[in-house]
C-alpha cells in the first residue's frame, strides 16, 4: 500500500507555530537570586510561591529527615529553568507531573529544568522528594539546623529554610503552609499555626500543622523533642499553644512565667497596633544551647538561657510585636531591618510605660544621654546598617529612639494612629523604610524626611532629642537625673535585645 507524504502548507505551518504560546517560545531562566542588598543570592526570580505542602518524616536518633515538598507557584515570566534554595539530597523533581532535570550550583542553589517551558501567569505544581542529615550540611561553614539530645530545632534569621525544605527563600515571597511531620511516639513535633490533626500508627505519630496566612520562609519553624505542652484560647477564641522542653532544668519556671503570658501580651498589643494578624498564638522553649529568640510566625522561639536570670516578659513583648512588624508587614529588602527591630524594641518601651517601669521618653533620654557621641553606636545607621551590623544594638536602641523622636514631633494622637494604620494598610505584605517615611508624612501632614534622615541614616549622634509635643502623654516624667539613671525596665529590655541579636 502506498502512503502519500503530506507536507504542511504555509498556512498550516503558521498555525502550528501559533499553537506554541508566545511566552513559552520566549522562555528564559529565572534569576538565581532576588538581588537583595545584603544577600543577593537569597530567593529566586521568575516565580511566586503561593503554598508549601511539606510531608516529612524525622528520626531524632540519626538526625535523618525525609520529605516530599509540594510547591504551588506561578511564573512571573516565561521560564525555561528556575532555581530553588535547598541543600539536602534530592531523589526526584516533578513539574506539573513530569520529571524535571536538576543540578546544584552555588552555595545553596538547585537549578530545575522542567520538561518544557513554563508559561508566564499559568500556575504550576512542583514536587521535590528528598532526604538527608540537615545538621551535617553547611552553607559557608554554618548550619541553621540544631540537633538536640531528643530531636531538632530550626529557627534562624535571615536564612533557615534551605536546610529542611526547597523554597524561594526571601521575605518578599510569602506563602501559606501545611507542615505534616511524622516522628517516633516518644517525641512531639511543633510548627507554626494551628494543629489540625494528630494520628499514631506503628510507633510513629504524625502532627499536621497549618498556617493559612502569608508567611515568610525564615519565619517557618520546626521543633522535634520531648515537650510539656500547654493549650488555651484567647478571649477572641484563638488557639494558644506553648511548649517547653522537659529538660530545661532551673529555667523551666521562669520560662513558663514569661511565655504563659503571651495571650495577655498579645491582647495588650492589639490595643496599640490593631487586631492580631494571625489565627494562632504561642511560643516554644526547646533544649538548645543558643542564646537568642526569634519571631517565628504565631509561635516564637526562645532559647532557655533567655530566662536564666528569671522571668522576662520584655522578650515576649518583643517577639509578639514582631507578629505585626516583621511577620505581617515584612521587609522588602534586608536593609529595611529597622522596620522589624526598631518597632519591636519600641513595643518593649511601651510595655515598660504601661507597667510603670519607665516611660518611652525616659528610655529614649537614657539612650541619648548615656552614650557618648564618639561611641561607635552612633556610627551605625539603623535605616541601612549593612549586613555585618544588621543586628547591632543601635538598630534596636537608636531605632527605638527614632520612633520616640517621631512621637514627640507629631504628638501622641497622630503617632498611635500611625502605629495602627501602618500594619493595617500593609498587612501580609512587604515595605521599605522609605515607604514608612512617606506613610508617616501623609498621616501627620508634616515633612519628616529630615527627621528620619537624622535618626536613621546619619552616622553621627543627633544634636538633640526632640522634646515631647505639647499636651502629649510623653511629656510626663521627661527625665530621671538628666537621663543618666536607667529606668527600672532597662536591664530586662537589654537582656531581651541581646537575646534577639543572632
Amino acid at each position: 500500500m502506498r502512503q502519500r507524504l503530506i507536507v504542511p502548507s504555509t498556512a498550516a505551518a503558521a498555525f502550528l507555530l501559533l499553537a506554541v504560546p508566545a511566552s513559552a517560545a520566549d522562555a528564559t531562566p529565572g534569576a538565581p537570586g532576588v538581588g537583595d542588598s545584603y544577600y543577593p543570592e537569597d530567593g529566586n526570580g521568575g516565580y511566586d510561591v503561593s503554598h508549601y505542602d511539606l510531608r516529612l518524616k524525622y528520626q531524632p536518633k540519626t538526625d535523618r529527615l525525609e520529605g516530599t515538598a509540594t510547591l504551588l507557584a506561578t511564573p512571573t515570566q516565561a521560564l525555561s529553568r528556575f532555581n530553588l534554595d535547598f541543600t539536602l539530597d534530592v531523589s526526584e523533581i516533578l513539574v506539573n507531573g513530569k520529571k524535571a532535570t536538576y543540578q546544584r550550583s552555588g552555595a545553596h542553589e538547585l537549578e530545575v529544568t522542567p520538561a518544557g517551558p513554563l508559561e508566564k501567569g499559568k500556575p504550576v505544581t512542583v514536587v521535590v522528594r528528598y532526604s538527608g542529615v540537615p545538621s551535617a550540611v553547611k552553607i559557608d561553614g554554618y548550619s541553621a539546623w540544631k540537633h538536640t539530645p531528643d530531636g531538632a530545632v530550626l529557627a534562624q534569621e535571615p536564612q533557615s529554610a534551605a536546610w529542611w525544605f526547597p523554597s524561594n527563600d526571601h521575605p518578599t515571597d510569602k506563602a501559606t503552609y501545611d507542615v505534616s511531620v511524622s516522628v517516633p511516639d516518644d517525641v512531639q513535633a511543633i510548627s507554626n499555626g494551628v494543629l489540625v490533626s494528630q494520628s499514631s500508627k506503628l510507633g510513629w505519630t504524625r502532627y499536621n500543622w497549618r498556617s493559612t496566612k502569608p508567611q515568610a520562609t525564615y519565619l517557618t519553624t520546626l521543633a522535634v523533642g520531648k515537650f510539656d505542652i500547654t493549650t488555651d484560647t484567647t478571649a477572641n477564641g484563638l488557639p494558644v499553644v506553648n511548649a517547653y522542653s522537659k529538660d530545661l532544668g532551673d529555667n523551666l519556671s521562669s520560662a513558663k512565667a514569661s511565655v504563659e503570658r503571651s495571650a495577655e501580651i498579645a491582647d495588650w498589643a492589639s490595643t496599640v497596633f490593631g487586631p492580631y494578624p494571625f489565627t494562632a498564638l504561642g511560643g516554644y522553649v526547646p533544649n538548645v544551647t543558643s542564646s537568642y529568640a526569634l519571631e517565628t510566625q504565631t509561635r516564637p522561639f526562645y532559647s532557655p538561657s533567655v530566662f536564666s536570670n528569671g522571668a522576662n516578659t520584655s522578650i515576649v513583648v518583643h517577639e509578639l510585636a514582631h507578629q505585626w512588624f516583621g511577620d505581617s508587614v515584612s521587609v522588602k529588602d534586608w536593609r529595611d531591618i529597622w522596620l522589624n527591630e526598631g518597632f519591636a524594641s519600641y513595643a518593649q518601651w511601651l510595655w515598660s510605660e504601661k507597667e510603670g517601669e519607665g516611660t518611652a521618653q525616659e528610655l529614649a533620654e537614657y539612650v541619648y544621654n548615656s552614650v557618648p557621641a564618639a561611641n561607635d553606636f552612633w556610627k551605625v545607621k539603623p535605616g541601612d546598617p549593612g549586613a555585618d551590623r544588621q543586628f547591632d544594638r543601635a538598630v534596636y536602641n537608636r531605632g527605638a529612639v527614632a520612633l520616640q523622636a517621631l512621637r514627640n514631633t507629631v504628638g501622641d494622637k497622630t503617632f498611635f494612629g500611625i502605629l495602627k494604620q501602618w500594619p493595617a494598610e500593609h498587612r501580609y505584605g512587604n515595605a521599605s523604610v522609605q515607604d514608612f517615611v512617606k506613610f508617616a508624612e501623609k498621616a501627620s501632614g508634616k515633612k519628616l524626611a529630615a527627621l528620619f534622615d537624622t535618626w536613621l541614616f546619619q552616622p553621627t549622634k543627633p544634636a538633640t532629642l526632640p522634646a515631647p509635643a505639647a499636651g502629649g502623654a510623653a511629656k510626663a516624667k521627661t527625665s530621671l537625673t538628666s537621663g543618666l539613671t536607667p529606668p527600672k525596665s532597662w536591664k530586662k529590655i537589654q537582656d531581651a535585645e541581646r537575646a534577639h541579636r543572632h
